[in-house]
């Protein structure tokens, strides 16, 4: 199944959010055959979330994966949504 998360920072988390960047980046190619697609929003040119396309069996992979994002783990988050989602047009993931 598809998964949509759209992660949202805490406010002014921008250095917490620079300084586990390697992390996440290397968490995302850990796991590339489930993440396929992601980046940051952006906000007067600062990042201030994320949006990423996952596939995972259910729901609760999905939200096993994203726990171990090294985002979440330093609680960069202020709040995570999850909702499943079906490609329709566009690129094949």
């Amino acid at each position: 199944m598809l998964f949509v998360a759209l992660c949202h920072d805490k406010p002014g988390h921008v250095d917490l959010r620079m300084s586990t960047r390697p992390a996440h980046l290397a968490w995302l190619e850990k796991h590339g055959a489930s993440v396929k697609l992601g980046g940051p929003f952006i906000e007067n040119d600062k990042p201030v979330g994320s949006m990423l396309i996952l596939e995972t069996p259910d729901e609760a992979s999905a939200r096993a994966l994203l726990a171990e994002d090294p985002y979440a783990e330093a609680g960069l988050f202020e709040r995570v949504e999850l909702r499943a989602w079906r490609r329709v047009v566009g690129a094949e993931l």
